[in-house]
Order: C-alpha cells, then sequence, then structure tokens
C-alpha cells in the first residue's frame, strides 16, 4: 500500500447507492470524484442507524445501536494507534468550537463524532483541544498546508445529506472540502493526498449485510485514475478502518478490521 501523511475522509449520511451512483443531477460533483479516482461497487455498512457504521470505522466494532448514546468507550481504536505512533490527526466538525466535548448542539450531533466518545480523546481536555477543531480550521489548514496526517471531517446534519438534499450536500462537499484540496500540493501530481467520501448506511429500507449497499469514493494521485471495483469483494467500514490505518502506516487494526479484506485494489501499489 501507498503511505501518505494527507488522509481526509468526509463522512455523508443515509444514502444508498442506487440513489447517488450515476446520478449526476444530485450529486454532480461526488460522482466527478467516482469518474476521476476510484468506486467501490460493493461496499456495504454495518448497521442501521447511524453509531454503529462511526464506531466500526474507528474502533472495528459495533459497540451500541442506540444513536442517542453519549458513553465513553476505551476499547481500542485508530485514535489510540494515532496518538501513540504520533501520527496527527485532527476532527474538522461543523457547528462546535475547539476542544468540544458536549453533546448535540445546533446541527452538530455527537453521533457522528465518534473521536469525541472515545476516552483517549474524551478523557484529555489536552487532547481534545488539539484534536477536536471548529471545521473552519480546516479551511485554514488546507490553505496553509498544515493539514494534519489525517482528517475526519464531520459536516452538520443540512451539510451531510441527512436533514437537507443531496444536491445541497453535494455543493457543500465541492466549496469547502473538494475545492480547498484541489489547490493544496498534496493532491496534485507527486503528491501523497488521499481523500475519501464515505457514507455511514444507507436508506433504512435496505438491509443488506446490516447497513445497506453504499458507495465510498478514493480521490488523489496515490488513487488508480478512474478505476471501478473489479473484484468480487464485500467491504465493509471494517476494511475502511484497515484501510486508512495502512495508508498511514499502522499496523494490527482493531476489532473486525483485524481480518478484514484491505481495499489495495483501489491504489497505486508501491
Amino acid at each position: 500500500m501507498p503511505t501518505s501523511h494527507h488522509v481526509v475522509m468526509v463522512m455523508e449520511e443515509n444514502q444508498s447507492y442506487s440513489t447517488v451512483a450515476a446520478n449526476t443531477t444530485a450529486w454532480p460533483h461526488f460522482n466527478m470524484l467516482l469518474k476521476q479516482g476510484g468506486q467501490a461497487t460493493n461496499y456495504y455498512a454495518d448497521a442501521h442507524p447511524s453509531i454503529p457504521n462511526y464506531f466500526m470505522l474507528t474502533t472495528g466494532q459495533t459497540l451500541t445501536s442506540d444513536d442517542s448514546s453519549v458513553t465513553i468507550w476505551t476499547v481500542d481504536n485508530i485514535a489510540r494507534r494515532m496518538l501513540s505512533s504520533k501520527v496527527t490527526f485532527k476532527v474538522y466538525a461543523e457547528g462546535i468550537t475547539q476542544g468540544y466535548l458536549g453533546g448535540n448542539t445546533g446541527l452538530y450531533v455527537i453521533r457522528h463524532n465518534p473521536f469525541a466518545m472515545l476516552s483517549d480523546v474524551a478523557g484529555s481536555a489536552q487532547v481534545a483541544n488539539q484534536v477536536i477543531q471548529p471545521f473552519s480550521q480546516f479551511l485554514t489548514d488546507a490553505a496553509n498546508k498544515t493539514l494534519p496526517d489525517f482528517s475526519f471531517i464531520v459536516p452538520d446534519l443540512n451539510d451531510d445529506a441527512h436533514n437537507g438534499t443531496p444536491l445541497a450536500a453535494d455543493a457543500w462537499l465541492q466549496s469547502n472540502v473538494l475545492s480547498p484540496l484541489a489547490a493544496n500540493p498534496a493532491f496534485q501530481t507527486g503528491g501523497d493526498g488521499l481523500l475519501i467520501v464515505d457514507f455511514d448506511e444507507a436508506a433504512t429500507t435496505d438491509t443488506t449485510h446490516g447497513g445497506g449497499h453504499v458507495v465510498p469514493a478514493f480521490w488523489g494521485p496515490i488513487v488508480k485514475s478512474g478505476y471501478v471495483q473489479t473484484s468480487a469483494t464485500v467491504y465493509q467500514h471494517e476494511s475502511m478502518l484497515r484501510t486508512v490505518m495502512e495508508v498511514l502506516g499502522l499496523t494490527n487494526p482493531p476489532g473486525a478490521a483485524t481480518a478484514a479484506p484491505d481495499m489495495s485494489e483501489f491504489f497505486i501499489l508501491k
């Protein structure tokens, strides 16, 4: 696997593969990413509702199906691995202030920010102030070329297609993520940038493999250009966790990610 010091992950909400892929009316910019980068055609969320999918992406476990839960978990997780290996990371979330560890406020919901419920972050005000940032800081860091090794972007409920329209979410993605990254050298030819745009779950009517059929996109100079999945491998969020950790140079992923297939077929391998 190639390695990167500029991995950016954006989470969208509650959209099925069939209503996103090739739907250039509702998702024009996202479909541009699929066309230019890598498209997984056999990828499924793990559960309904949202929160177990976010925990699978960070701990390799679903942990809870209670979307109202604010429990702080002490299980092994990617934040712990990044902190111990000195891999820099930040959570950029709309609608909150630096270091915010509280619950839902305005259009921000804590269930979309699993890092705020992991003891490695939530148990230390110093770590939280370092890691949890308002989204405006992402724009500053991207412009100043000071992005961390791993950026986890949490749009608010209007901008992640949960409450707002897919078209609005797509426009927000273009203005606030794609344009800033396209201007960043890490995401230009010769750079090591990797953008992942993933969906937490499909529509609730789709329970295939637990959480339904969704379509993540990979984009950046380390991704095969215009690649559509050719393998018959079934990928889920535990595969995404393993893949992110491998790209960050982290070994032995936690939970179900240990045995999950990685998504190396989408990358320009060393």
